[in-house]
């Protein structure tokens, strides 16, 4: 089977071809940084107009790099929710209407879980395992046991870390998009010498919380006072933030994989993916603590970290051979937790582990 993605959730358009066996045979994607670089952050109206604007050609474009025409598909699958609503629209009736014209099955994707998926695509990496989905909006652990089925044990209380990324980034002056920007600066920095705390370390429940560790960057950053931010206090906040951030996601992960095992009766493996997965220092972090506790680690390369179509053409190439397809008056959603999803085991609902 092949299969043809479309990714409009963000400031990404995307579009992308892959096979059934893990053969991604074109993965175009258009960046809106520039577009809203100017604003400090994305505008959702502008977003909109732009996978409007360039959706049609960078299909083309990927079928064409793909070698393949539209009667060589067996579907047509785009990301559905959760995102930014015009975009979404977008994307899903670029979908819909290649679907109806040539008579192919439509598989509205959640983004979620073609983050949670990416690593079957790369590595065949049979179910279950755990996962921490870490992106610009989302930070949770969940158990993925099969397509559409997923046991969310912990999320944010508030920020997500890739928001407190692109905040901290806001507020040390280094620009859009937040968290390459705080990766880069934090390579010159030194970790130790601001005292962040370390919100949720300890603590039984395997939730987060990253409001207080930018609060506590704001007020370290007004202590100095305007003049004294310097280029070395910059990099070395963004140092310490990011080394506060790692300790964090170390300590949940390492939480989580014992309560995977007592659960699964196995040790992981553990899988981080979403668009803060691209960070080689968290990574690092991450993979040296899978391996003390004995667990497999897994991320996908950076480039199907961040937003992609491959991922979802993936998805929706899992959830056809599942036999789960959509109507065409299947509505867009701006929120969509992975535990609503439809399975071809169940609704998953009432696989839900209260926090």
């Amino acid at each position: 089977m092949i299969l043809l993605g479309i990714e409009t959730s963000c400031d990404e358009t995307a579009a992308a071809v892959v096979t059934e066996a893990r053969e991604i045979r074109a993965n175009l994607v258009l960046s809106q940084l520039a577009e809203h670089r100017p604003y400090g952050g994305i505008v959702p109206e502008v977003a909109a107009r732009s996978h409007l604007e360039h959706l049609d050609g960078l299909v083309r474009r990927a079928m064409a790099e793909a070698g393949v025409g539209f009667d060589d598909l067996a579907g047509v699958a785009a990301t559905a929710g959760p995102g930014l609503i015009g975009g979404v629209f977008v994307g899903v009736m670029t979908a819909k209407a290649i679907a109806a014209a040539r008579g192919l099955p439509f598989i509205a994707v959640n983004h979620l879980e073609g983050h949670a998926l990416t690593v079957r695509l790369t590595d065949g990496l049979a179910f279950p395992y755990l996962l921490l989905l870490v992106s610009g909006g989302h930070c949770q652990l969940v158990a993925v046991e099969a397509v559409g089925r997923y046991r969310r044990l912990g999320g944010t209380l508030d920020d997500a870390v890739g928001e407190a990324f692109d905040k901290t980034a806001k507020l040390l002056g280094l620009g859009y998009p937040g968290g390459p920007a705080v990766e880069g600066a934090a390579r010159d920095g030194d970790a130790r010498r601001f005292a962040l705390p370390r919100p949720m370390l300890g603590r039984r429940s395997l939730d987060f919380s990253f409001s207080g560790l930018k609060t506590a960057v704001r007020q370290q950053i007004e202590a100095l006072g305007p003049g004294d931010l310097s280029p070395q206090a910059v990099a070395d906040l963004a140092a310490s933030f990011q080394a506060a951030v790692a300790e964090v996601l170390e300590d949940r992960c390492r939480r989580a994989l014992a309560r995977f095992a007592q659960d699964y009766d196995q040790s992981g493996p553990l899988v981080v993916a979403g668009g803060v997965a691209a960070n080689q220092m968290l990574r690092g972090r991450l993979a040296a603590m899978a391996e003390d506790q004995g667990a497999r680690f897994l991320a996908p390369p950076p480039k199907l970290c961040t937003d992609n179509a491959a991922m979802i053409a993936w998805a929706g190439l899992e959830r056809l051979r599942c036999g789960l397809t959509d109507p065409l008056d299947f509505a867009p959603r701006p929120r969509w937790p992975l535990e609503e999803l439809a399975s071809a085991h169940g609704t998953g609902r009432d696989k839900v582990i209260a926090s």
